[in-house]
């Protein structure tokens, strides 16, 4: 098993002295195996953002245990990557030396930096711009600079927030695309938070449903005819989004 949640519970401390602590995640426990991808869908604020972290290594979980090959996570492993949502971009680098931040923080050697940062640009059709500016990408761009960073780190498990919600549907669908083939390529362990049924469906083999906070699993779909660009267009993909609808309907979550 890549990834194992066994318990794991997170409760973030009150604003006020008066206030309760607050519980974003109740013994939340799923794994995901070596080369699979699940997606997580739930409403707003189940922990499903939480949840990554504590698979990152950024948060720690007041109890129950994580676990990747075997161990304990307790602070962040170089072969995880965490694509987030605000892209984590510097403003004030270059496409190139954001692309290779992952490997320089690693400490890899110069030229091989330089041949791994490259050949992940290329990857997302960026190796053109490396010498731009954040500022001077579209938004879709930005996203794919922030994918060739975990790209460049050669992960065996990609962590994936909710990274594609910000942009219109024509740019998302191609970045789904993208998302797909470089795990088809790759076959890293891939976990991405979404709140749409569609690119739940579509990149997910195995889908987690959760509900509202404090967040626990209430649902699991299994999905494994994904795995082509045209799975989105068949009647399979159709029929898991509409059981997928239902089931987030049951659950009291959002259905995008």
């Amino acid at each position: 098993m890549k990834l194992e949640f066994s318990q794991a519970t997170v409760q973030y401390p009150p604003l006020k002295a008066s206030d309760e602590l607050l519980c974003a995640l109740d013994r939340l426990s799923f794994g995901v195996s070596d080369g699979e991808a699940v997606t997580i869908i739930g409403p707003s604020g189940c922990g499903k953002s939480s949840a990554l972290r504590l698979a990152s290594g950024l948060l720690a979980p007041s109890s129950g245990t994580v676990l990747v090959d075997g161990k304990q996570v307790n602070r962040p492993r170089q072969s995880t990557a965490l694509v987030l949502q605000d892209f984590g971009l510097l403003p004030w680098k270059s496409v190139y030396v954001n692309a290779e931040l992952g490997l320089a923080i690693h400490r890899v050697e110069r030229t091989e930096r330089k041949r791994r940062t490259m050949s992940a640009l290329e990857k997302v059709g960026l190796a053109d711009f490396a010498n731009y500016y954040p500022a001077e990408l579209s938004g879709g761009m930005q996203q794919r600079l922030a994918l060739a960073r975990a790209i460049a780190l050669d992960v065996d498990l990609l962590l994936l927030d909710e990274p594609l919600s910000a942009l219109d549907a024509l740019l998302r669908e191609e970045l789904q695309n993208l998302l797909l083939e470089l795990w088809l390529e790759r076959r890293h362990a891939q976990v991405l938070v979404t709140h749409s049924i569609e690119e739940a469906v579509f990149l997910g083999q195995r889908i987690i449903v959760m509900a509202p906070r404090p967040g626990r699993v209430v649902y699991e779909m299994s999905n494994p005819d994904m795995g082509s660009l045209e799975y989105r267009s068949s009647e399979l993909y159709f029929k898991r989004c509409l059981e997928l609808r239902k089931a987030l309907a049951s659950a009291g979550g959002e259905a995008q």
